[in-house]
């Protein structure tokens, strides 16, 4: 069967063809309009999607020389993320199982998130852990099987990747946070700026209290400081608030036992945080860079593993911006 998979939660317009678990192909549209706003308008992101959903699902049916009527079922994110986006993405899947007359399964988008490593790869055996990183959540959770998650620890605040747009923000880089500062941080001391590893009790992550370091260092800093140590204030700021997750990490493992670890989600990517993993005694995987970001494929696989379990959903599914594990 062929899946149809949809992602509009937020910013990332992504469609992707999935077949028996293999991605066909996948195409994302990021919403390069955000950047001179600061962040995601909700309004402006809506119909972005609206522009861009039916074109990019004709490309990648003419890209496979494939017809409408190929497709087998559908899977597109019902939550969390941003209402007016989330929808549009749904009551285009509605409409098109509806005339197609194929299922369609509304697909968790955190739990799309923790399947993205194995998109292009073997899947682990359960139990593992996963890292979920992104601009919206932070959390380690166990999973023990298919569909059976419990969540170990999540964040109390801020999520590492807002607060990386956040510092960026703060410090002139823009929106998104985690690329620009990345690159800048190579150029940086990691510790010319003695900011504390955020570290609430158990397995719950804060973020809003080293984004408030950060904010007080720079004030003390000169114009002329706000210009050559930026530098250094990226690199202490992405050294700290990658110890944090390894630190919490490093507690889970400890406390399960299990030394299967996947990370998923936008800052999965960076490379600090990917060379910290290799010195763990443990075994990991992190998805390809292109599936990192919110992406179709991810949401299709998983979409594909549902629909081939008997499961789907019916035309009163309703989009949960705050829809949970």
């Amino acid at each position: 069967m062929i899946v149809l998979g949809l992602e509009t939660s937020c910013d990332e317009t992504a469609v992707a063809l999935v077949k028996e678990g293999q991605i066909l192909t996948n195409k994302i549209y990021s919403q390069e309009i955000h950047k001179r706003f600061g962040g995601v308008v909700p309004e402006i992101a809506s119909r972005e999607h609206t522009e861009r959903i039916l074109e990019m699902t004709r490309e990648v049916l003419e890209e496979k020389e494939l017809a409408a009527e190929d497709i087998g079922g559908i899977a597109v994110t019902y939550g969390p993320g941003l209402l007016c986006s989330l929808l549009i993405g749904l009551s285009f899947a509605k409409g098109l199982s509806y005339s197609l007359e194929i299922p369609f399964v509304g697909v968790n988008h955190l739990e799309a998130h923790i399947y993205s490593p194995f998109v292009s790869g073997e899947e682990f055996s359960t139990p593992f852990l996963a890292l979920l990183v992104s601009g919206g959540h932070t959390s380690i959770v166990k999973v023990n099987g298919f569909r059976d998650y419990e969540v170990l620890g999540s964040t109390l605040d801020d999520a590492c990747g807002e607060s990386f747009d956040k510092v960026s923000k703060l410090i002139g880089l823009g929106y998104p946070g985690g690329p620009p500062i990345e690159r800048l941080a190579r150029e940086g001391n990691d510790k010319a700026f003695d900011f504390p590893v955020p570290d609430p009790t158990g397995l719950d992550f804060s973020y809003s209290g080293l984004k408030t370091s950060v904010l007080y260092a720079y004030r003390k800093l000169s114009q002329a400081e706000k210009v050559y140590r930026i530098a250094d204030i990226a690199a202490s700021f992405q050294r700290v608030a990658i110890e944090s997750l390894i630190l919490k990490l490093r507690r889970a493992i400890k406390s399960t036992g299990i030394k299967k670890v996947t990370i998923s989600g936008g800052v999965s990517a960076n490379k600090i945080l990917r060379k910290r993993l290799e010195k763990l005694d443990i075994e990991w995987v992190a998805p390809e860079l292109q599936f990192t970001v919110d992406n179709g494929a991810m949401v299709g696989y998983l979409g594909n593993k549902l629909l081939e379990e008997g499961i789907c959903s019916d035309f009163s599914l309703k989009a949960n911006p705050r829809l949970f594990l």
